[in-house]
Parts: C-alpha cells; structure tokens; sequence
C-alpha cells in the first residue's frame, strides 16, 4: 500500500530544503546502452540484460511498473490483471511484428485514389455498399474484443499490449475505409441482418483469452484475409483494390499475433488445446447455422460474377474462395500444432458461408 506517512515526511523534508535522493540508487540495472540497428531503435534493441528477461510468470505483480523495474510488488495497487504468465500472455517475434505494425501504418484519407471512383452499374453498386456494410460490422468487434483483453495483460508483457494497441488502430480504419466506400460513390449503407449480429456476439462470452484468439484471430481474421487478399475478383476499380490490399497487409499481421500466440501456449501447455478446439468447434458451428443470409452471400456473387444477371457465374467462383477459405484454415491450425482436420465441420459442408 502507498505509505502517505513517507510522502508527508518527504514534504517537511523539503520545507527545510533537504531531498533524497534515494532513486538515484535503483535495484533495478544500470548502465545499459543499447545499440540502434538498421531500423532505428526497436523493441528488439532495447531486450538487453535484465530488461530482455520474460519472466514465466508474474505470481505477485499486478501493477502498472514496467518490465525491470524496481519496486516492491507488496506495496503496489492490485490492477487486476488476469493474464499473468508468459505462456498465455506473450510469444516470440512480437516485438518484430509490433515494428512492422507502426512502420506500415496507412491512412484511408490520404493513401486511397477516391478520386479516381467512377459511378457502378447500380447492382453493383448496391452489393458493393452491402458488403462494405457487412464488413464495417466485422471490424467493429475485431476492434472491441482486443481492446478489453488489452486491459487484463500483465505490464510484464508489454509487447503483447503494444501490439494489440496497433491492432486496434488497424481495425478502426478499416471500419473507416469500408464506410467511406459505401458512402462515396452514389450509394449508402445497406442491411445489417441479426444473424451476422448472434454470429459475432458470442466471441465476448469466450472463457479465456487463447480461445478469443482462436475465434476471433486463427479463424475470423484468417476467413477475412482470404476474401480481401481476393479482392482482384471483388473489386470493380483501383479504389477497391487499393482498399483490398491495405486491409489484407494488416490482417495478415492480426492472423501471426493470434498464430504466434497459440504456437507458444501449445508448445508451453498442451492441455490446453481442448480448450483451443472448444472455441473453433463453436465457432465452425456458427458459421453453418448462421454465415448464409442473403445481404451476406447475394452482394458477393453479384461482385464476383459481374452483374445481377451473372450470379450464377458468381456461385462458381465462390465456390472456389470457399474452398480456399477452408484450406487455409486447416493449414494454420496445422502450422501451430493443432490437427483439425478430422473434426472440422466446415471441410465437408456444401453450404454457401460468409461470416
């Protein structure tokens, strides 16, 4: 607890024109210098000595002192973090994919040619608002959901919080970006149906953080980035393409944080990969009852096939996205140490599925 007798004693002592001192004298290291490297300064550079130890676990310190430092963990407020050992909170490289989120920053105001759009056909048109309305929706909970557990990471593990900072960053502009397209070109927002709402909703009520980056990052972002590193056949002109192509760059950093994440607890805590499935079963399930609703599927194939009156043209080629879609999936969840492809439910399913 804070000690006021010491901070009243401090103030008499500076009446008197006397000081302390005593903070020049840190238990914590001293004269550390580190060494920039091509980049510049990174977090990398800065893991020196002591500074670099990420400590297993964080049993006492709840508090809001940086990694290093000196202070008596008995003494500190309790801040209530609940993610307080390395294996569920922290993983290697994140600070190098940290580096790469606020060197590939980019704006949707200056970084987009808005004033190359030329009016569409007006069912193109209108599917094209429909779905940058349906993908404003997914980025404001791909947003929210980081930002609370962002709240419950221990400060020990402060690459882990920087990132999730810039993936919120990220996540706004993209909601930024598709409401701008949806509202620049002659058109408007379009339906938000309650499906796509009971889709996402439950991604709050998941237990526990590696089954949030499952859900939300292994198999949300992941199904993201395949449609938008595809946008070649959605996009109707260099706007949307452009848009396309800056979102999949980030999503594709969203889909490593949740992939490096989930690499480290499995290899640190293999018990914990039932609970990993349990999130993915859940998540497969939704998307067969819930991802097929016409505002989510019919604006897609009007893009992909070129027209209303080529929806057909557009089945086969959402066919293949598909397809694709599920690939991918399978051969992340491989890529971290989790077979999924006996139990995935998708695999096999002739559905059409969007969310």
């Amino acid at each position: 607890m804070a000690n006021y007798e010491r901070t009243q004693a401090y103030r008499e002592k500076l009446r008197h024109g006397e000081f302390d001192l005593g903070w020049m004298q840190p238990a914590s290291e001293w004269g550390v210098k580190a060494t920039p490297s091509k980049r510049g300064l990174t977090l990398n550079d800065i893991n020196i000595g002591s500074y670099g130890v990420i400590p297993a676990t964080v049993p006492e310190a709840r508090c809001f002192a940086p990694r290093g430092a000196d202070f008596h963990p008995a003494e500190m407020p309790n801040m209530g973090y609940s993610l307080n050992t390395s294996a569920e909170a922290w993983a290697e490289n994140l600070g190098t994919l940290y580096e790469e989120a606020v060197a590939r920053q980019w704006s949707s105001t200056r970084d987009i040619p808005w004033h190359t759009l030329q009016p569409l056909s007006k069912d193109l048109e209108h599917a094209m608002c429909q779905l940058c309305t349906f993908f404003t929706e997914v980025e404001f909970i791909a947003g929210d959901v980081p930002g609370w557990w962002l709240s419950q990471v221990n400060n020990a593990y402060h690459e882990t919080k920087l990132f999730m900072a810039t993936q919120i960053m990220d996540e706004a502009r993209h909601l930024e970006v598709f409401r701008k397209r949806a509202l620049a070109n002659g058109g408007g927002l379009g339906k938000c149906p309650p499906e796509v709402e009971e889709g996402l909703k439950y991604i709050f009520d998941l237990r526990s953080f590696p089954q949030m980056l499952a859900r939300l990052h292994l198999f949300g972002e992941g199904r993201v980035l395949t449609l938008f590193r595809l946008g070649e056949l959605i996009a109707q002109n260099e706007v949307e393409k452009t848009i396309f192509r800056l979102c999949a760059q980030d999503e594709a950093r969203h889909l490593a944080f949740g992939c490096l994440q989930l690499r480290y607890l499995i290899d640190q805590d293999p018990d914990r990969i039932e609970e990993i499935h349990e999130a993915l079963d859940i998540a497969e399930q939704r998307v067969l009852e819930l991802g097929a609703t016409p505002e989510q599927v019919e604006p897609l194939l009007i893009l992909l096939g070129g027209g209303v009156d080529k929806m057909q043209e557009g089945m086969e080629k959402f066919a293949f996205i598909r397809k694709k879609t599920v690939q991918e999936y399978l051969q992340r969840c491989h890529s971290i140490g989790l077979d999924r492809y006996e139990r995935c439910r998708l695999k096999e399913a002739k559905e059409i599925t969007l969310l």
